[in-house]
């Protein structure tokens, strides 16, 4: 195959694939975007991984996984946009405010005050006070 019909297929394959990630999650990196269109074959394995672990499962709903993600990025010390975004992914899936303030104060003994602090800052830019 000669080296343009290659990157045109990679192009493609790339905005296809970054098209459904945003669809899926409601946001997309721009490092991920960056990554899909360098090695679309590699980001697309990790997209599969991804919606395994966070899509609907057959025991645990994607909300409730979204909870234990938000749990664990905060307790890692993600930054403030990573946790932003997957609240408001708990959110679409039906999360509630009142929700996701429980799952945070479930951080507090695991994850101490820190883990606590970095999951409020994050839910006050989504719901105020």
């Amino acid at each position: 195959m000669p080296q343009k019909t290659a990157d045109k297929d990679r192009e493609q394959r790339a905005e296809a694939l970054i098209a459904r990630m945003k669809q899926t999650r409601g946001y997309i990196y721009p490092e991920w975007e960056f990554a899909a269109r360098q090695d679309p074959e590699f980001v697309e394995a990790y997209n599969r991984i991804y919606e395994l672990g966070l899509g609907e499962g057959k025991h645990v709903s994607a909300k409730v996984r979204e909870f234990v993600a938000i749990a664990l990025l905060a307790f890692r010390g993600s930054e403030k946009t990573t946790l932003i975004e997957h609240m408001r992914r708990a959110i679409r899936l039906g999360a509630t405010r009142e929700e996701l303030f429980e799952v945070l104060e479930s951080c507090m003994v695991p994850g101490g005050a820190p883990t606590f602090h970095r999951g409020l800052s994050a839910l006050l830019d989504i719901v105020g006070t």
